[in-house]
């Protein structure tokens, strides 16, 4: 009788097994889902869930405010490296504020030579350790990528053409494979409890300027759109990288440019940016960034997708009350998922304040506006 029993319930099991896991599949998915957060269309259809849960995230971002970031937050700051505080997380943002950025942005340039360390000194096994702990501690991570010059063997600001030569049979498409090789395999190292974590991946910024190779006037938008398309479809087809979100990131706009001009189609991009610079005029600065956000939202509605503001500041934040007075006025109700500011390299080169700096008591009132979003905030989101 029992084994009769046993056969009748593996019977049942076999024959309502493909019906068992639709509806696990089925309810795994629709938990992440809501009539606020529907169902985005992503560049990958296999991309993981928690690139998923990542782009939840910044959805509900953007809706009670922005996160915060900062480039090489955690690598170094003013007068200090990463390598001098082995076992601590130092940063000049929670030297002041007591808290860490919620975005941490990180480049992998040189590492398509495989270097040790990329183009500002950064060894890739530091970065690797310190995207591991900001993830494990809720931080968003955004991986920009210098390239150098494919062609000349030249850095980014190397302007010769190249994009021709590893598109299509161009000359050096094999190396830009090797290149796109060695970007995965890094990739692949960056994981927490076994999972891949997620990356906003924004390769071939600032396409719209004239000063990287892959630049306005260093290739035909025909040429750039390839490019990504091809950078793409390499990293998730061939290499299997499925937790990457694409970010596509032009320079500042000047009167009658098309924010669209290099842009690879709504199959090969997640989410949307800018990046936007005050050079010493604030006055010209915040009307570039109202209007300029302004647009990148009107694009990124129409298109269902999410939109940022990928790289800002103020070289040594010069002017008087900049970010509370210049800048949180123009993004407080941008819209906007994130903003990062760029890194803080010497004392004639850096974004954000450190202990004694001028601005110090302004960047601590621009962290208490009610939409300035660091790391203790993001557990803090509504996201049902």
């Amino acid at each position: 009788m029992k084994l009769k029993k046993q056969i009748l319930k593996n019977s049942f099991f076999k024959k309502n097994a493909f019906l068992i896991i639709i509806i696990i599949l089925f309810s795994s998915c629709s938990s992440l889902y809501n009539s606020v957060y529907t169902k985005p269309k992503l560049v990958d259809i296999k991309v993981s869930k928690n690139t998923k849960i990542l782009h939840k995230k910044l959805f509900y971002t953007a809706k009670e405010g922005f996160a915060v970031g900062h480039q090489d937050a955690t690598s170094y700051g003013i007068g200090w490296k990463e390598a001098d505080f082995s076992n601590i997380i130092k940063s000049d943002v929670k030297d002041i504020v007591g808290d860490l950025p919620a975005v941490f942005g990180f480049d992998i340039g040189r590492i398509e030579h495989e270097n040790d360390a990329n183009l500002d000194s950064v060894p890739f096994e530091t970065m690797r350790k310190l995207i591991i702990d900001a993830h494990k501690n809720g931080g968003i991570i955004t991986i920009s990528w210098h390239a150098d010059n494919p062609t000349t063997g030249g850095d980014s600001w190397d302007k010769t053409p190249a994009v021709k030569d590893i598109i299509g049979n161009g000359i050096y498409k094999e190396k830009y494979e090797k290149w796109l090789n060695n970007v995965a395999n890094f990739i692949k190292t960056l994981k927490y409890k076994g999972k891949l974590i997620p990356i906003l991946f924004r390769p071939y910024h600032e396409m719209n300027g004239a000063w990287f190779w892959w630049g306005e006037g260093n290739c035909t938008s025909e040429e750039y759109i390839q490019l990504w398309q091809e950078t793409v479809t390499i990293l998730r087809d061939k290499h299997k990288l499925h937790n990457l979100l694409y970010v596509y990131s032009p320079n500042k706009l000047n009167p009658g440019d098309n924010y669209t001009k290099y842009y690879p189609g709504d199959d090969y991009v997640d989410i949307f940016g800018i990046d936007i610079y005050d050079f010493k005029n604030s006055e010209e600065y915040a009307n570039a960034v109202k209007s300029s956000l302004e647009l990148v939202k009107q694009i990124a509605t129409a298109k269902n997708k999410l939109f940022a503001f990928t790289e800002t500041g103020l070289e040594t934040i010069s002017t008087q009350n900049w970010y509370s007075e210049v800048l949180y006025p123009k993004i407080e109700n941008s819209g906007i998922a994130w903003i990062l500011f760029w890194r803080n390299h010497k004392t004639t080169h850096h974004y954000m304040p450190y202990k004694g700096h001028s601005s110090e008591q302004d960047f601590i009132k621009f962290k208490s506006f009610s939409k300035t979003l660091f790391l203790k905030d993001l557990p803090n989101l509504k996201t049902k």
